[in-house]
């Protein structure tokens, strides 16, 4: 069965005349990978202070191992905190930056060098002992941080966007050794970034932030497939959002009309009425082109064609003058600038979002 190690209720936060945190709540699992996700000033290093203790939340409960530790000292919770500035001592050696909270809890010196060496190994770092931060790489400060932060055996780590100052190739490599990391000692990782890919690759839950908000709590596959919110579905990769008129449901698919043809999804959770308004949306990857119309789907025009990252993208624009987004795997396809296109989609891979929950 799954252990509740972190509990956050009904927490509330104010900066002044701002209101940064409005009421949150959310259950983190033993040994779970936590990421929240979202744009600058949603929020998201606010709740990470107020689980380390930085931050003392104006109203809610932050409950850790059962324990109420809302008014709980920083030093005296069981988490420790990974920052992407990676704070080491610069006058300090790697083995003396690790072992510094050990010291602190005055620990004999043979523990500390043999908690020290296994901290090293676990990140790859065994020789490192007597190296200075400055004589090390960035990729390696940050495994030094770690190592420093897991030498404490704490419940839980908090992690703000620890990989930010790295480039691209060793983010990536560093988002690999970090899940592998986690699953290999079983640790609980609430995890901050703003970048969708290092959530949707690293992450068992993810909580996608806005306003002070979670917009929707689910699983990599839960946010991505299935957002419930046309603000989700437009951070966490590329989707298209389209409103219109509901004509019929049928079978659980509801069609609506919009932008002078028809948009379908599939909702089997919600009863739609005809005439109600309703927003759809539908992935990048998923739009299909057709030269002639079908029976459900919207007339476009290409606009243009561009080629980044190992993807083509397709930008169309509707008669009502919305613009959609295509995406391929490759460097080309069949269909060139100003050629008018008919744009369909599986309707099982679009879903209705913004939807009140007492339709």
């Amino acid at each position: 069965m799954s252990e509740t190690i972190l509990a956050l209720q009904n927490i509330t936060k104010r900066f002044g005349d701002t209101q940064v945190l409005r009421g949150i709540d959310l259950e983190v699992q033993k040994g779970e990978f936590v990421t929240l996700l979202g744009s600058s000033g949603c929020g998201k290093t606010t709740t990470l202070r107020i689980i380390a203790g930085l931050e003392t939340p104006d109203s809610g409960k932050v409950i850790l191992s059962g324990k109420d530790v809302t008014d709980t000292e920083p030093n005296k919770r069981d988490v420790n905190t990974v920052f992407q500035n990676y704070a080491l001592f610069p006058h300090m050696t790697v083995a003396a930056n690790i072992g510094y909270s050990l010291k602190l809890k005055r620990t004999d010196k043979d523990n500390i060098r043999r908690e020290v060496e296994q901290a090293l190994e676990l990140v790859q770092l065994k020789g490192y002992e007597k190296r200075m931060p400055s004589e090390l790489s960035g990729g390696q400060r940050q495994r030094v941080a770690i190592a420093r932060a897991l030498v404490n055996k704490p419940s839980v780590l908090l992690l703000d966007e620890p990989l930010g100052a790295l480039d691209l190739q060793l983010r990536r490599q560093m988002q690999l050794e970090l899940k592998a990391l986690q699953k290999q000692l079983g640790l609980t990782f609430i995890y901050i970034t703003h970048d969708q890919e290092e959530a949707l690759n690293m992450s068992d839950r993810i909580a996608v932030m806005r306003d002070g908000r979670f917009e929707q709590i689910g699983t990599p596959s839960d946010v991505y497939d299935r957002p419930r919110t046309s603000y989700v579905a437009r951070f966490v990769g590329t989707a298209n959002v389209l409103t219109g008129q509901v004509t019929e449901q049928v079978n659980g698919v509801v069609h609506i009309a919009c932008a002078g043809g028809c948009a379908g999804a599939m909702d089997q959770n919600h009863t739609y009425l005809p005439g109600q308004t309703l927003s759809v949306a539908v992935r990048s990857e998923q739009l299909e082109f057709t030269a002639e119309p079908d029976a459900c789907g919207l007339p476009a025009t290409v606009k243009e064609k561009s080629f980044a990252g190992g993807m083509l993208r397709i930008s169309l624009t509707l008669a009502d003058g919305t613009e959609l987004v295509a995406s391929r795997h490759g460097i080309d396809m069949d269909v060139e600038s100003g050629d008018q296109v008919h744009v369909t989609w599986n309707p099982s891979h679009a879903v209705p979002v913004d939807v009140e929950e007492n339709v």
